[in-house]
């Protein structure tokens, strides 16, 4: 048995996958732009994700753009039959590394076939449409035009599963009346608690929710009380604050990136970690205080 089985699996689609996977923006250039600097340690860590049992990839092809989607191919190709390869559309970069929107019709059907090419695919297993309404968070307003377009690419073969980023209580709620949800991807970690309710929903509809920067992201998460709890049990505090993830609830899937072998390694170590009720009661005091 891997570590990461420890873990549990849950349906993402119709796919069981391990509930840690691995994220891949952090394999592009600094701010997500450009190429990193060692090509071969960015395949290395995708190879060593894979051969360590992660079978659940996050990627999109704004991550470069195309970098990412490049390398996982480069390293990956021929995929493992168990290897779920999930994607994000809808958003842009201009010549800068500025995040635009990419939202319309004729862009969302071009970012599907990019991503298609870029990893070698015949059909996109999961495609997450990343609102762009407001780029720095979830912003009310209808994604009807989007998910319409992205039910015709599914009906044409070219996609199977339909998921949500960045996105309100409320856009999921209308986005089901249109189109089967297989996910949601937001953020959501020790302190950033917005969706609290939203996963609980989900959980009892079984949706899988995908918290992205789990870790904090571009802030990595710091607090005394997790680094006293990464203490007492012998751990880092970021192998606690995924196993608080992992315990949070069933259909959380966590994605945390990395571009080194050995924190790739140590993040999938959480899978072993057990929070006592102590440790879980002091950690809520994280979000409440934010």
């Amino acid at each position: 048995m891997n570590i990461i089985d420890k873990a549990g699996t849950f349906l993402l689609g119709d796919r069981p996958v391990r509930r840690l996977g691995y994220g891949a923006m952090q394999l592009a250039g600094p701010g997500v732009f450009g190429p990193p600097k060692d090509l071969d340690g960015a395949r290395a860590v995708l190879r060593e994700a894979v051969a360590l049992g992660i079978n659940h990839i996050d990627t999109s092809d704004f991550y470069g753009p195309h970098i990412t989607n490049q390398l996982i191919r480069e390293a990956l190709h021929p995929y493992p039959d168990d290897l779920v390869i999930v994607t994000k559309i809808g958003a842009r970069r201009d010549a800068q590394g500025a995040w635009l929107p990419a939202m319309s019709g004729p862009e969302l059907e071009q970012a599907v076939h990019d991503n298609l090419r870029n990893l070698g695919l015949d059909v996109l297993e999961v495609v997450n449409l990343r609102s762009m309404i407001d780029v720095h968070g979830p912003a009310e307003g209808s994604l009807e035009e989007q998910l319409t377009a992205l039910a015709t690419l599914r009906e044409r073969g070219l996609i199977r599963h339909i998921g949500l980023s960045n996105v309100t209580p409320r856009q999921v709620e209308d986005a089901r009346r249109i189109v089967p949800i297989a996910c949601v991807q937001n953020m959501y970690n020790l302190v950033h608690r917005n969706d609290d309710a939203l996963i609980d929903a989900l959980a009892r509809d079984g949706i899988t929710y995908v918290p992205f920067f789990p870790l904090g992201g571009f802030s990595p998460l710091q607090s005394d009380t997790l680094s006293a709890i990464a203490r007492d049990l012998g751990a880092t505090p970021m192998q606690v604050a995924i196993a608080w993830l992992l315990q949070r609830s069933p259909n959380i899937l966590l994605i945390p990136g990395t571009s080194s072998v050995r924190h790739l390694r140590e993040n999938l170590q959480a899978a072993e970690l057990v929070l006592p009720g102590d440790a879980l009661e002091a950690l809520e005091t994280m979000g409440q205080a934010r």
